[in-house]
């Protein structure tokens, strides 16, 4: 039986919080922490130098050896450098251990070899780590020990941001401050910042280790480049929701456990579609901690499952032909007084502050599909969207028939002078309780999906960092507020204006919504008929970064500068680049060292049985057709992996990160299907004891 844990004892242990400092640190040296949390600003060096030592001395306590600035550069992953709590051995020998205020909130990196878009080269190494006195500092338990990890920005020496986190700070500021604008219409005076809130569901592959060892795709590329269907996948539709394999069990224990202890409020797991896929969800959490949370989350996955001899898998389509894993980036707005900005009450057509909000991010979200779309972008996630699993690439909005009901209404005739009700779900039995329903479905279809009180944008993919989602959601959300406050400033009649915006926003931006089938062909045709975008591919939305729309939007916030988004839209050419060349080479080796020299075998035990049956005198007809049609698809795969090897070595010769992006998009991906297809088929004749890898079906039940 394994070991007993009291959650709320565990819960935090390993995080350096509120509490913690409160009950550390002087009185006026927490009162000024907090303020700088809540109102910004700087810490006083002597304050600095105090929260340092209490900090050092509390990681120590809990066997911390090493501290480090942890960040998160444009890999879309976090980074680390570790540091001894060393310093010079006094007179007599002895070790003393020290942490200053200044290296509590400076380091200095390395730079260059980061990804960075042409903002620094080789030679310009120098790049800055500042302290986030927003998200708390943890300790990590790895191989390396205990060593206290501290939430930091990274910029380079000129001042531009290399990381994911400083952009996200930005528009969380840009946020508050617009929202603020619109609840003081609304006489709000307590209220002195709206916080963005995130909940982000993270969805998973377990596979076996030896298994994994096993399949050179896995290791170099995280999923799957061959592999013909197993003869069950997940049209039964069992494993969804289904009872927890007790080695999977297991797993989710440990992780919950050690995620409660870095103060990830951990809460709902449960089996996911697709065999062998699984899902953890958290409760909402400011976004710039959510944020930082999630990256800890998928680290703890995959620290984990290489204790219970599996590894995890975050790629976001492991296993062609079955579900690949998303990220619901559940996003909601909220006042420091309490009041839930999307919150609609039980009358949301009475409900004026309500419709405001959501008229504006209407618009936010028209104006900015592009970059809306462009922000869950990532090479993996290409092969998710619009592939009747996840919501397509065309964004749109789904408000449920209460809310719709509602915009109709103001869009007709001004006023919404009814609500549309749940009415009450009746189970016709005695012993069970009927109950009132909620007044509109549920559409997972839908790329952002308005769920009760909140938004879920639910294009995200799973190994992707939710930073950039959020940091898009908050500046077009920003912009469409601010240009609300300021007409609304100025009206001479606040009542009147206000209806009159509310009308004129919900009817120019009414295309955004779509409440049917996101699956469907049809909406297709019909998203461009009403002139939505329709952007395929990771690398076709790199360009919406640097539109002049784009552009005066993150300019207008400062969360991004112009040359801050060109070297956003450089990186996206250059990962997407050399993602497709790693996942190529990979299936050159397993096609030329594992999967043709197997069949070659294979063929030969067939030539040789044919031989022998003939001089048996029997009939040797289905052997010999077997053998042409192995030696025909063998004939076809050798074929197909001389022109991948030819695209692939024409694709390093393009010097231009755009063209080379769209030409490993559009001839080396190619190349890739044409060497599958006849690999796949072979796989479903050749004798298993001779086909050199794991099977979908090895991989995926055999946890």
């Amino acid at each position: 039986m394994s070991a007993v844990f009291n959650v709320e004892e565990i819960f935090a242990k390993n995080v350096f919080t509120l509490g913690k400092m409160k009950e550390r640190l002087p009185k006026n040296v927490y009162q000024e922490v907090v303020k700088v949390m809540n109102e910004g600003g700087e810490l006083s060096k002597a304050a600095a130098n105090v929260v340092a030592k209490e900090m050092k001395d509390w990681a120590v306590e809990n066997g911390a050896t090493h501290y480090t600035h942890w960040f998160q550069p444009l890999t879309g992953i976090t980074a680390e450098k570790h540091d001894a709590f060393v310093a010079h051995p006094d007179e007599e020998g002895r070790m003393l251990t020290e942490f200053s205020g200044k290296e509590l909130i400076k380091g200095e990196p390395d730079a260059s070899s980061f990804p960075s878009g042409g903002l620094r080269a080789t030679f310009e190494a120098r790049g800055y780590t500042a302290w986030d006195i927003t998200s708390p500092a943890f300790l990590k338990e790895s191989g390396c020990g205990m060593t206290l990890c501290i939430p930091t920005a990274f910029c380079s020496y000129t001042g531009e941001a290399l990381d994911k986190k400083t952009p996200l700070l930005r528009s969380m500021q840009a946020l508050s401050e617009q929202a603020l604008r619109i609840v003081r219409l609304f006489g709000d005076k307590e209220a002195t910042k709206v916080t963005a809130s995130v909940g982000a569901e993270q969805e998973y592959f377990l596979v076996d280790k030896d298994l994994y060892m096993q399949r050179t795709d896995l290791m170099f590329a995280g999923r799957t480049l061959f592999g013909a269907p197993a003869p069950k996948g997940q049209e039964m539709e069992d494993h969804y929701f289904g009872v927890i394999r007790e080695r999977v069990g297991a797993y989710m224990k440990d992780l919950n456990e050690e995620l409660w202890k870095l103060g990830v409020t951990a809460k709902t797991q449960h089996n996911e579609v697709a065999p062998a896929q699984h899902e953890l969800a958290p409760i909402y959490e400011t976004a710039n901690i959510a944020v930082d949370h999630n990256q800890l989350v998928m680290e703890a996955m995959k620290r984990v499952a290489i204790r219970h001899g599996m590894r995890c898998l975050l790629h976001e389509k492991p296993y062609a032909g079955v579900n690949g894993s998303g990220k619901h980036d559940n996003w909601s707005i909220t006042t420091d007084s309490g009041v839930n900005l999307l919150d609609p009450g039980d009358t949301p057509n009475a409900n004026i502050q309500f419709l405001l909000v959501l008229a504006c991010i209407m618009k936010a979200v028209d104006t900015h599909a592009d970059l809306l779309r462009q922000s869950a972008s990532d090479v993996g996630n290409d092969h998710r969207l619009g592939a009747n699993e996840a919501p397509p690439a065309i964004i749109s909005i789904f408000l449920g028939e209460q809310l719709e009901d509602v915009v109709n209404q103001l869009i007709e005739t001004g006023e919404a002078t009814s609500v549309k009700e749940g009415g009450r779900l009746r189970t016709g039995v005695k012993t069970l309780p009927d109950f009132k329903k909620d007044a509109t479905d549920r559409n997972r279809t839908s790329p952002f999906a308005f769920t009760g009180n909140k938004f879920e944008f639910r294009m995200v993919g799973s190994a992707d960092s939710i930073a950039s989602p959020n940091t898009t959601l908050n500046a077009i959300v920003a912009e469409a507020f601010c240009e609300a406050a300021d007409r609304l400033e100025k009206a001479d009649d606040l009542e009147l204006a206000i209806h009159d915006l509310i009308k004129e926003y919900m009817s120019e931006h009414q295309r955004i919504i779509f409440n049917g089938n996101g699956y469907a062909p049809e909406w297709v045709e019909e998203a461009e008929r009403r002139g939505l975008p329709n952007i395929k591919s990771m690398i076709e939305a790199a360009s919406t970064l640097t539109t002049d729309k784009a552009v005066k939007l993150f300019e207008k916030f400062r969360i991004f500068t112009k040359v801050e988004l060109e070297s956003r839209e450089e990186i996206i050419y250059e990962t997407y680049a050399k993602t497709i060349n790693i996942e190529a080479l990979a299936m050159i080796d397993m096609a030329g060292k594992q999967i043709i020299p197997a069949v070659v075998k294979y063929s030969k035990n067939l030539a040789d049985t044919v031989i022998a049956v003939k001089e048996a005198g029997a009939d040797a007809s289905m052997q010999q057709d077997l053998l042409k049609r192995v030696s025909t698809r063998l004939a076809a795969m050798q074929a197909a992996l001389t022109r991948l090897k030819q695209a692939e070595e024409e694709a390093s010769a393009i010097t231009d990160a755009r063209e080379q992006a769209f030409f490993y998009k559009n001839t080396v991906k190619s190349a890739m299907e044409e060497l599958r297809t006849p690999a796949d088929e072979l796989e479903m004749i050749v004798d298993k004891e001779i086909w050199p890898i794991p099977t979908y079906g090895e991989l995926m039940y055999e946890i």
